[in-house]
């Protein structure tokens, strides 16, 4: 089928109707294909419940691109609320921020229902682009195309499409397709720290805390972090060992937990609201998944978590995912919509990139919980800046990179490696030269000490005793 031509006649399929699914609906139908999105869940708009993840989510630089280009960035950016630094929570209650880049410069904590329904109805303007909810595939032959979902009340629909695009998260069933295929790649880690999340409700009408950042409870081993929302609550997200979530069983428990690690935050749950949201839910789990290629011939190709799920501690999973729709269609302008091209060369750009963002992810999880109690860090983190702001092309920090910058993820972590060899034999070279200095001037210019004799010093140490 001739690809660089005629893209009204050909027809994608989104499976998936999550945020990554439905940002695509936007961009394929925008160029005109036929798009039909399957989602497995009922229309999250229409529910009274919303199932799934609820974690609050970072929107930053590369998310907001994304939405720009589909000409949602500002109604979304309106939705959110700024969070310019981190405010770290000592055990004693002391409160210290950390800036997360120069002045101007934050990440956006948006609601993850909020904008999946945003984005749904996006697509759904586009006369090209059809939303079929409750239509769980069953069944997909890559040869034919031919995709068989079930509806709710049982019964089936048999399609076909010219493009299967997988975007139906870290439990795929269009990955399950490609697990057939010879060489191809795939892990799946699930991590020992599992994540509940508790609510800080508002306090005489507004805040309980300042909303403008994201607050953390670093305990080395565990953490608690807090993200505003725009009903003036805070989602609060508990990141903890299995075995220390199952350690605690009863509401004295939890207050004694509470009380020991994070003394600050009980007024702000209040004692009866946090022994109730400890155990309206267990913990539940994150897993980190990496496969390649993304890629199967010219008729299917995956994003987002059914690509590479990763865990949520750089606040990279939902950016990265948005990061793959504009990649693809930046790739479909290249080469003039040509499957055949943009489908390995979308695996050649992405595979490399999304590999460090979930090595960066489980990095940020030992910095957040542990390292920022340590003054080397900070001071690191100061020092970068400085450097930052005197050699901006030269020193970069890391965060910058990751979240202010569309840089290729697998390139910001080579350079950052340089970067920290470079700034780390600087220190070397100031501390040894401090040494070497300071002992020749002691050597040149001995200190000139008074001569004591022995006999005062003894009588001067009787008359202390």
């Amino acid at each position: 089928m001739e690809r660089e031509v005629g893209v009204n006649n050909v027809k994608i399929a989104v499976v998936g109707g999550g945020l990554v699914g439905a940002l695509n609906a936007c961009f394929f139908a925008k160029r005109g294909f036929q798009v039909e999105l399957y989602e497995s869940r009922e229309d999250i708009r229409r529910a009274t419940v919303v199932k799934g993840r609820s974690i609050n989510l970072a929107l930053s630089h590369r998310g907001r691109e994304a939405l720009k280009a589909v000409g949602m960035e500002d109604k979304i950016v309106s939705k959110g609320i700024p969070m310019h630094a981190r405010m770290i929570h000592s055990p004693s209650g002391k409160r210290s921020p950390i800036p997360y880049g120069k002045k101007g410069q934050y990440i956006l904590s948006v609601d993850r229902a909020n904008l999946n329904k945003e984005l749904l109805s996006a697509a759904e303007t586009y006369p090209s682009a059809k939303m079929n909810f409750e239509h769980k595939l069953v069944d997909w032959n890559l040869e034919s195309g031919s995709m068989t979902f079930l509806r709710n009340d049982g019964s089936t629909k048999v399609t076909t499409c010219d493009l299967t695009v997988g975007c139906d998260g870290a439990f795929s069933a269009v990955r399950k397709r490609f697990m057939r295929q010879s060489r191809f790649n795939y892990s799946q880690t699930y991590i020992p720290h599992g994540y509940m999340e508790l609510t800080i409700p508002p306090k005489h009408g507004d805040f309980a805390m300042e909303p403008n950042f994201l607050h953390i409870w670093p305990r080395n081993t565990f953490m608690m972090i807090a993200l505003p929302n725009l009903d003036m609550t805070f989602t609060c997200t508990l990141f903890m060992p299995f075995e220390d979530f199952e350690k605690i069983t009863t509401g004295d428990e939890v207050l004694d937990f509470f009380q020991r690690y994070f003394p600050d935050s009980i007024p702000l749950f209040g004692e009866e609201a946090l022994k109730q949201d400890y155990f309206r839910l267990p913990a539940q789990a994150m897993v980190s998944v990496k496969c390649s290629p993304y890629h199967i011939g010219t008729t299917c190709v995956l994003m987002g978590d059914a690509a590479h799920a990763v865990v949520p501690f750089y606040g990279q999973g939902m950016n990265a995912g948005f990061e793959d729709c504009i990649v693809f269609d930046e790739l479909l302008d290249q080469y003039n919509c040509d499957f055949s091209i943009c489908l390995p060369e979308f695996t050649r750009l992405r595979v490399p990139d999304d590999h460090a963002i979930a090595d960066l992810a489980m990095y940020n999880y030992i910095e957040m919980r542990a390292h920022v109690n340590s003054k080397w860090f900070l001071f690191r983190k100061h020092l970068d800046m400085i450097l930052h702001y005197m050699m901006p092309n030269t020193i970069i920090p890391l965060y910058t990179m990751v979240t202010f910058t569309r840089t290729r993820y697998h390139k910001i972590v080579k350079r950052w490696q340089w970067q920290n060899k470079v700034i780390n034999r600087g220190l070397f070279l100031c501390g040894v030269s401090s040494v070497l200095g300071g002992t020749y001037l002691l050597i040149k210019h001995p200190p000139c000490t008074p001569s004591i004799k022995l006999d005062r010093l003894w009588n001067w140490a009787l008359s202390l005793k």
